[in-house]
């Protein structure tokens, strides 16, 4: 039997949620006990899976580690990490050097200013490029440490994008960019919405598959 949590409120319906390893099913007020086993039987397969899953993606998570000779994705390709004499940090197209004599996590904290670095630079450059195509304009260009949300367009056309994204491939970048400058146009996901993105980018349904490969990778990996 699954160990779980049940939540009873004023709802129609019953659900499940798995998170961090705990279950909590959520049902009517009114519901008989029995009626809430039966479905959670019913999807017991289900929950065992994702519970699985989810352990496996934490084990990744806890064993992420970035050090000298580590390989890290920037526009899409993998480039390593080198030990650089003096003390200074960047990239040189062919890897990302360092000082010597840094601890893991120093490497990674410094390989993520390096990413919001050139994240700034390339998305910048990027949003330039389409908004003058699709006829926008934008109020500011953002990067943040959002890890859920590769981008975001607010009412005032101010234009926020995850440093993150930077690892991704040219086209999926140009996806995000492009999907957030459509919103300036249409602040929903309407069939308009994905007019102008189409408008633009003709085969941004493989962009979206391939974002989404991505976002499973990042789930494993401690970026924090």
């Amino acid at each position: 039997m699954i160990n779980y949590t049940l939540i009873r409120s004023n709802r129609k319906t019953t659900a499940i949620y798995v998170r961090g390893g705990d279950v909590e099913v959520r049902a009517p007020l009114k519901m008989p006990k029995r009626d809430i086993e039966r479905f959670i039987s019913e999807k017991e397969q289900w929950i065992r899976e994702t519970l699985a899953s989810q352990q496996n993606q934490a084990e990744k998570k806890a064993s992420f580690a970035i050090d000298y000779e580590s390989s890290i994705l920037f526009r899409g390709s993998p480039y390593p990490i080198i030990a650089r004499g003096g003390t200074q940090a960047g990239f040189d197209e062919k890897s990302f050097y360092m000082p010597p004599g840094l601890i893991p996590e120093q490497i990674k904290s410094t390989c993520v200013k390096l990413y919001k670095m050139l994240a700034k630079n390339h998305i910048s450059h990027r949003v330039v490029f389409f908004a003058k195509q699709m006829g926008v304009a934008p109020t500011a260009v953002k990067i943040n440490s959002a890890k859920t949300r590769w981008g975001s367009c607010s009412s005032q056309r101010s234009l926020n994008f995850s440093w993150r994204l930077i690892m991704a491939e040219d086209d999926i970048i140009d996806y995000v960019v492009v999907h957030e400058l459509a919103h300036i146009k249409e602040m929903n996901h309407s069939a308009r919405f994905w007019a102008v993105v189409e408008g633009v980018l003709p085969d941004y349904q493989g962009c979206k598959s391939k974002l989404k490969e991505l976002q499973q990778r990042l789930v494993g990996e401690d970026w924090e």
